[in-house]
């Protein structure tokens, strides 16, 4: 798996298939594996003529492991990302942004324009600028000393999924303190490039994606039917629905 240095951060990526480039920007305790390879993101895209790049953030997966919350601000995480694009040799991609990873890729959208063709915001709506991304208790459920002493349903939730993946949890807790900023209604409005909104229609943790699609210059809609937040991931609506969106834009 190859590496480059962001600034310093190890940060481990993938770069497979030819065309087009797509950046994949996973979300929070997820990596480039379980967020894109295994729902098979890289292989439809891949197949479709893309060429298909994507990075485990600051903290998750085989990139370097940091404890200073400040060093999870998502600008930074943007950062990686438009560097990650400058080390391949590249002027811009087309991005697409999960959850914490969509908040990443509004923040590439909004400080480095010129790089992002165009951005799928998944799993995120209306709380990229009302809400501040998961609940502080779930940093509080990744330190506990296990499972069983964690009673909050969202934070088991996210603890039992970063033991399955053997994820640090004390790199994902300062995440969470740190990977916290909103953009502004005014922010929002500034980025022009065509941008797709995809949330789960029984997902409770995005925010809803219509106030979302209203602030945008050049927003579109894309429900995922019956999907809750995790799930709606690997749907093939998403899926049909972001290379149908690819297809269309400039």
């Amino acid at each position: 798996m190859p590496h480059f240095s962001s600034d310093g951060v190890d940060i481990a990526y993938l770069d497979q298939g030819a065309g087009e480039p797509v950046l994949l920007i996973h979300g929070f305790a997820s990596t480039k594996e379980i967020n894109w390879v295994g729902p098979s993101w890289t292989k439809t895209l891949s197949e479709a003529g893309y060429r298909v790049i994507a990075f485990d953030h600051r903290g998750h997966g085989e990139s370097e492991k940091l404890y200073d919350p400040a060093l999870y601000d998502t600008r930074l995480m943007a950062e990686d990302a438009h560097r990650l694009i400058r080390h391949l040799g590249l002027e811009r991609a087309d991005v697409i942004g999960y959850s914490m990873g969509a908040r990443v890729a509004a923040q590439m959208a909004l400080h480095f324009p010129h790089a992002v063709r165009s951005a799928i915001f998944g799993g995120l709506g209306i709380h990229l600028v009302e809400g501040a991304g998961l609940p502080q208790t779930v940093a509080d459920a990744l330190e506990a000393p296990s499972l069983d002493d964690v009673k909050d349903a969202m934070g088991r939730m996210f603890r039992a999924f970063a033991d399955a993946n053997k994820a640090d949890l004390k790199a994902l807790a300062a995440c969470i303190r740190g990977s916290r900023q909103v953009l502004t209604r005014e922010e929002v409005g500034r980025i022009y490039q065509p941008v797709m909104v995809a949330i789960g229609t029984r997902d409770t943790v995005a925010g809803a994606a219509a106030p979302l699609v209203a602030l945008l210059p050049d927003g579109t809609q894309l429900d995922i039917p019956n999907r809750d937040h995790n799930p709606a991931v690997g749907d093939k609506v998403f899926k049909q629905g972001a290379l149908d969106f690819l297809k269309a834009r400039p």
